[in-house]
């Protein structure tokens, strides 16, 4: 009997340590919330990217890190929620993703003591999240989309020899989009461009917008905007009943057959610059000495549907026969 006991005494001492010893693992892991603005493509790629950087980097997920993921559906009205909310669970570091939540994030968090890494910020400078491309501001710095303007105008110009004037829609009241007008408006003339662009600030805005290019715009652009973006299938609708072509700046709509091509930056990968920044500061590098990362030509590609061609009436140039771009 009293052996039983003390097996069962035994039995129940090694529990406890098996318990305690399972708290502790999980309290050693690193938590990181990540403040998304909805589910899209690009942003789910930037979130994979983003993970995949750090478990390259010796953060596992599960084992040495665990994420905290939240998205508002595209309401900037509900961001502070968010990110109070991630906030209260007292993470290591929050991964925010677009320019809307990074600049929200940046003013809420402001001496917390909370590192943050932004992702899918077009131009972190002109957003005032960090002071120059050439340094991080104090617990923030990041990973730029910014696309290489003048390599989408020459691919245009390769897709359609006869366009002059480039279209652009974007959005007056989101500074991403302004300042990407205003690189656009400085690579035009090199590329014998003349930019045509056209304010929409409201999606229920972008038939007749869209519509007011005709004859004016010999190609339209489709920006990597926050408002542009999750509508752009009724932005290459409206340009097609126009008769206006689409260069997209995401993949994933010439993929599908909605949008007839794109160059577009490789939004996985500029996850995985903002992973790679993250670890950096896991391990121990101060945010205001890392300067914020840009997409290098080579992380982008370019992508061309046949039958989105075919249904906006272009034919592929000869030349393009066999760039290994042509999806279905």
């Amino acid at each position: 009997m009293l052996k039983s006991k003390s097996a069962w005494l035994s039995g129940l001492a090694l529990a406890g340590a098996l318990m305690v010893s399972a708290g502790s693992a999980a309290a050693d892991q690193i938590r990181i919330g990540i403040a998304n603005f909805g589910e899209h493509p690009q942003l789910n790629a930037a979130i994979a990217g983003f993970k995949k950087a750090l478990t390259d980097n010796g953060f596992v997920e599960g084992k040495d890190v665990v994420y905290t993921e939240s998205h508002t559906n595209f309401d900037a009205s509900l961001v502070p929620q968010m990110i109070a909310k991630l906030q209260a669970e007292q993470p290591k570091l929050i991964y925010t993703i677009t320019t809307p939540v990074s600049q929200i994030a940046k003013k809420a968090l402001a001496g917390s003591g909370i590192p943050i890494v932004f992702a899918a910020v077009t131009d972190p400078v002109a957003a005032k999240l960090v002071p120059s491309w050439d340094a991080g501001d104090e617990g923030m710095t990041g990973a730029s989309d910014l696309q290489d303007v003048a390599a989408v105008m020459a691919f245009t110009k390769k897709l359609l020899p006869n366009a002059k004037r480039f279209g652009v829609p974007y959005n007056p009241g989101e500074a991403n989009d302004v300042a990407l007008v205003e690189k656009i408006k400085a690579a035009a003339p090199a590329a014998g461009f003349e930019v045509v662009e056209v304010g929409i600030d409201n999606v229920n805005d972008i038939q007749q917008r869209i519509a007011s290019l005709a004859g004016k715009a010999d190609v339209i652009y489709g920006p990597a905007s926050n408002l542009i973006q999750p509508a752009i299938a009724a932005v290459s609708a409206a340009a097609r009943q126009a008769g206006i072509p689409v260069v997209n700046s995401d993949d994933s709509a010439v993929r599908n057959g909605t949008v007839p091509a794109s160059f577009a930056v490789n939004y996985t990968q500029v996850g995985v610059n903002a992973g790679n920044i993250a670890a950096e500061i896991l391990k121990g590098k101060d945010p205001k000495t890392i300067a914020p990362s840009r997409p290098a030509y080579k992380d982008h590609m370019a992508t061309i549907s046949r039958k989105a061609m075919a249904a906006f009436g272009i034919e592929i140039p000869a030349s393009m026969a066999d760039c290994g771009c042509i999806v279905d």
